[in-house]
This record gives C-alpha cells, sequence and structure tokens, in this order.
C-alpha cells in the first residue's frame, strides 16, 4: 500500500522561520492543480506532546483540527492552501514519539531488546510517516527546526532512511535555505546554502530540489553556482523571492517550475496545471478598492503568529469584500478608559480574539462597551464572547462584579463558569473541549442569517461557557443566544439586536477559514465594517457641510 504514495520531505536551513510550513503548503497546492490528491505532516522536534501547553509567545498560534488535535500553526497554511482535511495523525512531536516507545518497552513489546535511537525510535516515527499513505497520491512530510539541530535528528535518520525502504522513485528531498543580500556589498551570498546542504548531506540526505529564499531576484548565474556546489542542476534551485501576498507563492513556484520538477523526479502522470483559481484570488487582491482598519485587543500583539488563522481569515473576508483590511494590534494590558477614545479613533470594526488567563481582561472589557456604546461592529471569539456577555452582565443588566469565574472564583454573578465535564479534570493538556462540534442556530436570528443553515459544525478549545442560569436575564435586555449545542444546553453564539453588527462565538471560525472560501462569519463582519466607515464618512461629511 506504501508504494502507491510518493512522498516529499521538507527541511529547512540556515535558521527558522525562513517558510517551511509554507513551501509544503504550497507544494500541495500545485500538485492538487494538477489532479492529484495530498496529505500532509509536521513533525516537530520539542518534547511536548503537543503545542496546546505551550506559550503563544514562544510557539505562535495552536491550530486545532476536526478531530480536536491541538497542533502547530503550520497546519493551518495546509488546510487553507490545500483541500486536506487533517486530523491527529497529521502532526506529531518527540515527546509522543518517545511516550510511544517507552510505553511499548513497558508493555513488553520489544522482548528484552536494549531500547535505543537507532531502530526503535526512527521505526516509530517511520511507522506514523508511512501510516499516511492511505490512498493518497502525495504525502508532503514538513520536518520542523533547522538542519543541524541536535533535537531533529532522529527525524533526518528516519527520512534517509525511508529512500532505501519505499526507493528513490517515491521519495523527493526538498531542502530550503536563505540567500542572504549583504548591503554594504550588493551581494547575493550562497555560502550559508552552501553549508546548510552540506549539514544535510553528513546525515546521508542529498536534497533534490533547493528552495532558496531571498529577498532579491537571483540570476542564471547564481542558481548555477548553487547547483555546482551542492550537487544538483540548476533547473533544481528554486527562487523563493519575498512577495507582498503569500498566496501568490503558488503561482511565483510555478513559474519557477517547480512542480513541474517534482513531478518529473517522482515520475508521476498528471494532468497540466490548472492554475485559475490562485490567478484570479490573487487578481482581486490586487484590485481591493476599499479599506478598513480593525483593532484587535488582546495580550499576545507583540507576536502576531499567536493569531495567524485568525489574520489570515481577516485577510480572505476582506477580499471576498474588495477590501484591504488592516490589523491595528492593541495591548489590552494598556487600555484604560482614558485611552479607548483615541485607540479606537481610526478603527472601523473591533474584534476580542480568543486567550486564557486574567491578564489584561479588564481592558478587554471596556474595549466591548466601547464597540456596543458607539455602535461599531463587534465581533467575539472564544473568550471574546465570554467577555462580551461579561460586559454586557456588568453594563447593561446591572449585575455589578459579574464575571468568569476563570479569574474571580467568587463572583457573585458567574456568568462564565466551568463546564460540568471540566470539574474533575487535573491535567493541562489536551483536556479542553476540543475539536468539531454541531451547533443549531435559530430562524429568524442574525446569526441565521449569516450562515444560512440551521445547523453548522465549528471547533472549539475551551473549558468555560456561558451560565445557563443567566440566560433569561440578558436574552430580556436584548443579548440573545444566536446558537446552541443540539441539546439546548450550551449557548455557542450570542447577538446583540440593538447594534449594527454584535456577535460573539464561542468556538473558533478562522480554523476553516480558506483564502478563496472565506468563512461566512468574517465575510459579514467586514461587510459591517465597511458599512460603518461609509455611515461615518457621511456623517462626519454632514457636519462639514453644515
Amino acid at each position: 500500500m506504501y508504494k502507491s504514495t510518493k512522498f516529499i520531505f521538507v527541511t529547512g536551513g540556515v535558521l527558522s522561520s525562513l517558510g517551511k510550513g509554507l513551501s509544503a503548503a504550497c507544494i500541495g497546492a500545485l500538485m492538487e492543480c494538477r489532479g492529484l490528491t495530498v496529505t500532509l505532516l509536521k513533525m516537530d522536534p520539542y518534547i511536548n506532546v503537543d503545542p496546546g501547553t505551550m506559550n503563544p509567545f514562544q510557539h505562535g498560534e495552536v491550530f486545532v483540527t476536526d478531530d480536536g488535535a491541538e497542533t502547530d500553526l503550520d497546519l493551518g497554511h495546509y488546510e487553507r492552501f490545500t483541500h486536506a482535511v487533517l486530523r491527529q495523525k497529521n502532526n506529531f512531536t518527540t515527546g509522543q514519539i518517545y511516550d510511544a516507545v517507552i510505553q511499548k518497552e513497558r508493555r513488553g513489546q520489544y522482548l528484552g531488546e536494549t531500547v535505543q535511537v537507532i531502530p526503535h525510535i526512527t521505526d516509530e516515527i517511520k511507522t506514523k510517516i508511512r501510516s499516511l499513505a492511505n490512498g493518497v497520491d502525495v504525502a508532503i512530510v514538513e520536518v520542523g527546526g533547522t538542519v543541524g539541530d541536535i533535537e531533529s535528528l532522529p527525524f533526518l535518520e528516519a527520512i534517509r532512511q525511508l529512500r532505501a525502504d519505499l526507493g528513490p522513485q517515491n521519495v523527493l528531498y526538498v531542502h530550503l535555505t536563505l540567500l542572504p543580500f549583504i548591503k554594504a556589498s550588493g551581494e547575493v551570498k550562497t555560502k550559508p546554502t552552501q553549508h546548510s546542504v552540506k549539514a544535510l548531506r553528513e546525515v546521508g540526505i542529498q536534497p533534490d530540489i533547493l528552495i532558496c529564499r531571498t529577498e532579491k531576484k537571483i540570476t542564471r548565474d547564481i542558481k548555477e553556482k548553487i547547483a555546482l556546489f551542492c550537487n544538483v542542476r540548476p533547473e533544481e534551485v528554486i527562487a523563493a523571492e519575498d512577495v507582498t501576498c503569500i498566496y501568490e507563492l503558488p503561482l511565483k513556484f510555478h513559474d519557477e517550475g517547480l512542480d513541474q520538477k517534482v513531478v518529473e523526479l517522482l515520475n508521476i502522470w498528471t494532468r497540466a496545471p490548472r492554475l485559475d483559481g490562485w490567478s484570479s484570488f490573487i487578481d482581486a487582491v490586487n484590485s481591493l478598492h476599499n479599506s478598513i482598519t480593525i483593532g484587535i485587543v488582546g495580550k499576545y500583539v507583540n507576536l502576531q503568529e499567536s493569531y495567524k488563522s485568525l489574520n489570515e481569515a481577516l485577510f480572505a473576508g476582506g477580499v471576498k469584500n474588495g477590501a484591504k483590511v488592516t490589523l491595528k494590534f492593541i495591548d489590552s494590558e494598556l487600555l484604560s478608559e482614558e485611552t479607548l477614545s483615541s485607540e479606537f479613533s481610526d478603527v472601523d470594526g473591533i474584534l476580542v480574539p480568543g486567550g486564557f488567563g486574567s491578564r489584561g481582561i479588564e481592558g478587554k472589557i471596556r474595549a466591548v462597551g466601547f464597540a456596543r456604546e458607539n455602535k461599531i461592529p463587534f465581533f467575539g471569539i472564544c473568550l471574546g464572547m465570554q467577555i462580551a456577555v461579561v460586559e454586557f452582565s456588568r453594563n447593561v443588566c446591572g449585575l455589578t462584579g459579574a464575571n468568569s469565574t476563570e479569574f474571580n472564583p467568587d463572583t457573585p454573578y458567574p456568568i462564565i463558569h466551568l463546564m460540568d465535564e471540566q470539574r474533575s479534570v487535573t491535567d493541562k493538556g489536551g483536556t479542553m473541549r476540543l475539536g468539531a462540534y454541531e451547533c443549531v442556530i435559530p430562524e429568524g436570528t442574525e446569526c441565521h442569517k449569516i450562515y444560512g443553515a440551521t445547523l453548522i459544525e465549528e471547533r472549539h478549545r475551551h473549558r468555560y461557557e456561558f451560565n445557563p442560569e443567566f440566560r433569561s436575564i440578558l436574552e430580556e435586555k436584548g443579548l440573545k443566544a444566536g446558537g446552541l449545542s443540539p441539546d439546548g444546553k450550551l449557548v455557542e453564539m450570542v447577538e446583540y439586536s440593538d447594534h449594527p453588527w454584535f456577535i460573539g462565538c464561542q468556538f473558533h471560525p478562522e480554523f476553516k477559514s480558506k483564502p478563496m472560501e472565506s468563512h461566512p462569519l468574517f465575510a459579514s463582519y467586514i461587510k459591517a465594517c465597511l458599512n460603518f466607515k461609509l455611515k461615518k464618512y457621511q456623517e462626519n461629511k454632514t457636519k462639514s457641510l453644515g
């Protein structure tokens, strides 16, 4: 069964954050454009079992799959660029590998053998990789970390062995490197790429294709030089010049001949590539005729990777509405009553995203109140919905001191409380309400108008929920349930009737948004922000004429 699937392994050298995930996603997109089916895998070399308990400042966003896996943010790229639906098996870590091997040793499965990195750890890695070969044409595997790091060596050894196991015609190595431009000399330097390939060859892997990240256009002479020293042909050196929009990359890589070279080296017959969808999308991006600014109020604003899927969902919603979306990140810890007006003077919408912990909560509550009182389009996601409910309870319903028990266990009005099934949970990792759950949307609500459906499915990542004991109090004042769990016990969405656009959702809609398939909530939100901006312009024009 394994021989029918071709494997592409993507490694990276010189330094981190070069774009291995995007490169893998683009290869997947190009293979799909040729009529092939793909799946993708990210192997992370850290010891954590998953990124679920890691600080977003260190790791960036945690992406959640339908089956509840807390995964690396690169899986978000994979799903946005391809039609692959990813699951638990599409991301694993060193921690998972060692845990599996140790559990087998404890059960006596190694029959008294000395358990070692080779073959036991590498065999476990290979087994997980080969499990991807389930009827797909191409499996693209990204090796996390940087070549030369000690922690990624078992992964590199495993993929080295797989070429011998599966045959050279079924395995392709793609290596991403950096070509730095030295301003003082005005030159693009190839030495870091040469050394990176040398380090890869030292562990037994000769790359078949090099993707060279560069901020300057590289000439044929440079490609020939890299080819000579890295033992590849010039046409196997792919330029990855910086782009203004990441969704240009499939087209750029196609122009460089990447997809053609991949299918040649893997000996795959495919149809001619059909890139019309990507071309049309980029044409739309380049012809945006409106612009809006969204104020994102959070505490991870110093690392935008913490909100990667959110940023991309807003971008896609903007393109859907012909608008460029500028994101203004506002630190909720620094937001006071005195600074509200100045911070939000230039925004056309306010959004409070997900998060954990009490830091910056009062600033978020102030932001919600400002949006509600000034009729600014408001979108609350996960914690953002909970904050909206707390603010409304305090300032509209008169429930002074209302709060979430996450932030104040002794609050007199526990508007947000711990879910019943979470009360006995002690472990932190992988124990939240995770993955896709159904949500029933009542007819006649704004949410029903947006979705055009009464039953949807969205991805969750939380422990706390709206306390149903307070539902009637809030609904009497206008904050209604826009979505419920199928049993009617959990409020999954709220909407405020006395407002042009005020919606909160307990789930994370950004995880299901794609560039060419904007999520309906984001498309509707951006449209509301455009309307708000137009109304504000007309009011200011009327004032100036008066």
